[in-house]
């Protein structure tokens, strides 16, 4: 296997983790830029390789194909939310992850759809409480990879200007899927019977494994991590920069977007590269690497030593605590005088949440995209992760604003259409802290993303198996009222912890890059760079 590192250079451990040179404001940077009028001082980030086979290097198409497992996934746990089954949903990633960077992503998707499918069909079968909770343990086990490796794929084959857009993608999918979830099995209920919601789930995911065997590829890429120098005259066709430029030695970032020249030119040295055929990219496995499956299991538990993952991790979990309220809550108040609302109404009442989550991914993915662009540009071109948070700005108003008319209304009887409005204001917000925090997590340490993204949804995870059991016996003890206030207000504070992260996140990278230069050099030696 070609190392990556001693390709590209070395190291540059005095830059700060996730400071990119995004813009090129002086078009002095030698690098692949976007394409279009309005994108074309946007510098590629990651650089792309000349390789055909490099994840950013494949066409809309080929690239919109590698989305779909997250959609066919997540209809798996269409009504089967249990605390045991999101509890290793979480830690179940410590496993699947490893076994993603060792043998690859597509077997790992593969296998889970697989695996998910077997057990929907044996769940309506389960007539015991001990059949009931193993069989979730199991869905929750199997079904992991569905909390952190989309996201790791998403940046596999996105530019950091367009990752937000794709994760926003992402959020609508997985917090969709979520709400959509009680319209469709409310239905199949009533017309088929419960055992057939779980039956169909494993229709989908039938559908789902047949469509991901034969257009799904690979997306792992051993690649130089960001922070990689590389000297101009180690650099073919490129002179030493002349006065008024900005040297590329000085700026990891800009070194690191140096791009090999095309195919076409004759430069000794090029690799020439030959497209994957199609029996190639049918492969189960990725290429052979050196057996750390162990090592890689525990190396996210590590990673809870960053300030940053561990601020990812509970603004992620804190923000689908209030997913959890509102879906323990539904339908104690809708089906409750004064409302009255039949199971099927219930169910349809989700489509407002469904609206909600479509608008919030727009807001923090497209929207957030060209935010962050424009701040970068205010920046000299140099973007900083924590900019991406700004756009917390809306949950100030969005999360206590949300919770105070879903849960005070409910106590005074308001009209139900303000009932309607605040489940999808709730979800909403629920979207942008799902695509917000994720996208914050792999920007300031994208050559530990994977790994990172573990410790994140461990947090997550956790936080929802513990609010699960508390949301019914809370809100029945406070009332309706007084539970929503203090709800309320603890949204707020949680919203509020974003502006301490904006004004010491970069701090907090540079306090531990000598940590994360440390875990990148033995990606590096373990042969799990990505």
């Amino acid at each position: 296997m070609e190392d990556a590192v001693h390709r590209q250079g070395h190291l540059d451990e005095a830059a700060i983790p996730g400071t990119v040179h995004l813009v090129d404001l002086e078009g002095t940077i030698r690098a692949k830029h976007a394409s279009g009028t309005q994108l074309k001082d946007v510098v590629l980030v990651p650089a792309p390789s000349a390789d055909p086979d490099d994840p950013l290097n494949w066409s809309p198409r080929r690239s919109c194909y590698q989305l779909l497992p997250s959609a066919c996934l997540t209809l798996a746990d269409l009504n089967a939310g249990t605390g045991y089954m999101f509890l290793f949903f979480g830690w179940g990633c410590l496993f699947w992850q490893a076994i993603a960077l060792q043998y690859g992503k597509r077997p790992v998707y593969l296998f889970s759809m697989l695996a998910t499918l077997g057990i929907m069909i044996w769940v309506p079968h389960a007539t015991s409480n001990g059949a009931w909770i193993g069989s979730k343990i199991l869905q929750g086990f199997v079904g992991a990879p569905i909390e952190s490796l989309c996201e790791i794929s998403i940046t596999d084959i996105y530019f950091t200007h367009e990752r937000g857009t794709y994760m926003g993608l992402y959020a609508f999918m997985l917090a969709g899927s979520n709400f959509l979830a009680p319209v469709f099995a409310g239905f199949i209920n009533d017309g088929q019977g419960w055992k057939w919601v779980m039956y169909w789930c494993a229709i989908f995911l039938a559908i789902g494994f047949v469509f991901c065997f034969f257009f799904m590829e690979e997306t792992n890429y051993d690649r130089a991590p960001l922070e990689m120098v590389t000297t101009p005259d180690e650099i073919p066709d490129t002179a030493t920069p002349n006065k008024g430029e900005i040297s590329i030695s000085a700026d990891p970032e800009k070194s690191a977007a140096i791009t090999a020249p095309s195919n076409d030119e004759t430069t000794p040295g090029v690799i020439d590269y030959k497209p994957k055929t199609y029996m190639q990219k049918l492969s189960l496995l990725d290429k052979k690497r050196p057996f750390h499956l162990f090592r890689s299991m525990l190396r996210p538990l590590l990673f809870f030593s960053l300030p940053s993952v561990v601020y990812a991790g509970f603004s992620y979990g804190s923000n689908l605590v209030w997913f959890n309220v509102l879906n323990g809550t539904a339908s104690l108040i809708l089906s409750a005088p004064p409302y009255s609302f039949p199971p099927s109404m219930v169910g349809l009442s989700y489509f407002s949440p469904l609206i909600g989550v479509a608008v919030g991914s727009l807001y923090s993915g497209l929207l957030g995209d060209r935010i962050v662009l424009a701040l970068a540009r205010r920046n000299r071109g140099v973007l900083e992760p924590e900019f991406r948070l700004w756009l917390f700005s809306l949950s100030l108003l969005l999360i206590p604003g949300s919770l105070l008319l879903w849960g005070v209304g409910a106590a005074h009887h308001v009209h139900w259409f303000g009932l309607i409005v605040a489940m999808g204001v709730i979800a909403a917000s629920n979207s942008i802290g799902i695509q917000l925090s994720v996208s914050y997590c792999i920007d300031c340490y994208k050559d530990l993303s994977g790994e990172a993204m573990v410790t994140v949804i461990i947090i997550r995870n956790t936080m929802s198996f513990a609010i699960g059991y508390g949301v019914t016996p809370w809100v029945k003890n406070m009332g309706y009222q007084n539970a929503f206030i203090l709800a309320a207000f603890a949204g707020l504070a949680q919203v509020c912890t974003f502006l301490a992260v904006v004004k010491w996140g970069k701090s907090w990278r540079d306090m531990t890059k000598k940590r994360y230069y440390g875990f990148v050099k033995e990606n590096g030696g373990l042969g799990l760079s990505h």
